[in-house]
């Protein structure tokens, strides 16, 4: 079993602001929990919201881009496993990791396609129907999909994005690997300790300012949508919680029409646990909401769009309503919000969601033997994928150079 971990951070993980920053801590705590030394890298700096990680054990390292201190580093901790935190990160130090570290695990944490949500949102932008084709011809596509063949394996957290990435793209199966946002299931002790039905009120949204999507939601509220509730709920109000938040959405305040800009939450278990229903209608994005799983583990139906439901429930019901059509969106939260029976059944579906495909134990013990294989069989493993050779090579004759050229000009 490999012993030592090395994860090259996009970003310092903010799991109180981010979905992002949630995966990350999952993946860090399942490191802990089966007892490997771990490392956190980054080149970027804290914020106020960044996990302290050395409070868990865990050690925090600064790194340089286009520097030769990374290549001595890597080289003196010689680690067994490396997990690039998206494929920016692999695009930067992947060719380094390959030179200097030629023996550990080059793990791919994708978060979502990137270049899924990027055609998407060009795609919004621009008022074009979006098909998979923008998506499959998109230059950022080429290089994300190139990162993937680079390394061993790619946690996915969507089986949508899996199956597009098979079945359009041809990736090979044992290049990816579904690993969802691992959640703890409640325990029916806990789910009855939630409040229920009649002790919880208003609607909720979450998001975090700097990510499009988000943003695009948030106005959607509230130049169409809330005021559609409005007439036919005129006490209830609407809460919007998340970090970032740009100063368009903070003006949007308006305690009067029951809009609500609350800003950034520390503790959104129990806000989420006091709201009756949360909304998301998102029009574009990728990979799974952290909106929605937070609000499925509180207890707390949504509704949402099909985007934000994407790779999230099989063939189970949703925990609430999916709709596209934000008249029906509007009247399908209202009836959730008046209605106890249907608002107790989408609570129940939630659950069924968490355990069918979300438990953080299974999956954690899933993830590890991955590991565990890919360590014993890492030369076979890498001798079938010619294409990942391919790339490796001419990323070394290339990107490693074009590195070394910027060394040598900051040097100047």
């Amino acid at each position: 079993m490999t012993q030592t971990i090395l994860v090259i951070g996009h970003v310092w993980p903010e799991p109180n602001t981010t979905a992002a920053g949630c995966r990350m801590m999952q993946l860090l705590e399942t490191f802990l929990e089966y007892r490997f030394e771990v490392t956190f890298a980054s080149t970027a700096g804290k914020t106020e919201y960044s996990k302290n990680l050395s409070e868990i054990g865990i050690k925090e390292e600064s790194i340089e881009l286009n520097h030769p201190s990374f290549d001595d580093y890597i080289q003196k901790i010689q680690p067994d496993v490396v997990v690039f935190d998206r494929f920016m990160v692999e695009e930067q130090f992947g060719w380094r990791v390959a030179e200097f570290a030629p023996n550990a695990i080059r793990i791919l944490n994708t978060e979502d396609l990137h270049s899924l949500r990027r055609a998407r949102e060009e795609a919004y932008r621009n008022q074009q129907a979006f098909n998979l084709n923008l998506w499959a011809n998109h230059e950022m596509t080429l290089r994300e999909v190139a990162s993937i063949y680079r390394c061993d394996v790619s946690l996915m957290v969507s089986a949508f994005e899996i199956d597009i990435l098979e079945e359009l793209l041809h990736v090979p199966k044992n290049l990816l690997f579904c690993l969802p946002l691992m959640m703890e299931v409640p325990s029916n002790l806990k789910i009855n300790d939630w409040p229920n039905f009649e002790e919880r009120q208003h609607f909720i949204t979450v998001g975090n300012g700097k990510h499009a999507p988000n943003v695009d939601a948030i106005k959607i509220l509230k130049d169409v949508i809330w005021p559609l509730i409005k007439k036919q709920l005129p006490e209830a109000e609407l809460h919007v919680y998340g970090a970032y938040l740009p100063q368009m959405v903070q003006e949007m305040h308006d305690p009067k029409l029951g809009f609500h800009v609350d800003g950034w939450v520390e503790s959104l278990d129990e806000t989420m646990q006091k709201s009756r229903v949360l909304l998301a209608p998102l029009q574009f994005g990728a990979g799974i909401k952290g909106k929605l799983l937070e609000a499925i583990k509180n207890g707390t139906p949504s509704v949402t769009t099909s985007i934000g439901a994407e790779g999230m429930q099989g063939n189970f019901p949703w925990n609430g309503n999916i709709e596209d059509d934000w008249e029906t969106f509007a009247n399908k939260a209202v009836q959730l919000y008046q209605y106890k029976s249907a608002w107790e059944k989408a609570q129940t579906n939630g659950i069924q969601l968490l355990r069918a495909f979300f438990d953080k134990e299974k999956l954690q013990k899933s993830f590890v033997d991955l590991m565990d294989n890919l360590e014993k069989q890492l030369v076979e493993h890498r001798e079938q994928n010619f294409m990942g050779r391919m790339l490796q090579r001419q990323t070394l004759n290339s990107t490693k150079y074009m590195a070394k050229w910027i060394e040598a000009k900051n040097r100047l």
